[in-house]
């Protein structure tokens, strides 16, 4: 079965082991997604030198533009997806926010564990359409 970009995708995690893995778990693999997908759009989007998609594509993965888009989605999110951005969002991390405002990078936090819960439970056509929305909402400014 091939995913996203034709990686090997792993058979999902069920709801059981799910339940033991850490909000800031799930952050790290949605971090790592959500930084592939833009990306890619950016490259197929623009035809420009590496010093220039990297400045375009900082407006899509910089805390605040996360912390946009969470509260951006509001109630198109479901009652799950919520419970694990608020998840995210209440952990301690180890680091600190460079450029960003502990509410902007908490939420970014949360915003990124929902897309690691989502990719490690299988759910990727869900997935997909929030990073799609995520980018509807960055480029028009909603």
């Amino acid at each position: 079965m091939e995913d996203f970009l034709g990686l090997v995708n792993l058979a999902p995690i069920d709801k059981e082991e799910l339940r033991t893995i850490s909000p800031l778990v799930f952050a790290y693999i949605g971090d790592a997604l959500y930084e592939i997908y833009i990306r890619t759009y950016i490259v197929h989007k623009y035809r420009l030198k590496v010093n220039d998609l990297n400045k375009i594509s900082r407006g899509f993965v910089k805390a605040s533009a996360q912390s946009k888009i969470v509260h951006a989605l509001g109630d198109k999110l479901r009652e799950e997806e919520w419970k694990i951005v608020k998840k995210g969002r209440n952990q301690k991390s180890g680091t600190v926010a460079k450029n960003a405002s502990i509410s902007d990078y908490r939420y970014a936090t949360g915003f990124e564990c929902l897309l690691g819960y989502l990719y490690l439970s299988g759910k990727k056509e869900r997935l997909e359409e929030i990073i799609r929305e995520g980018i509807s909402i960055i480029e028009g400014g909603k």
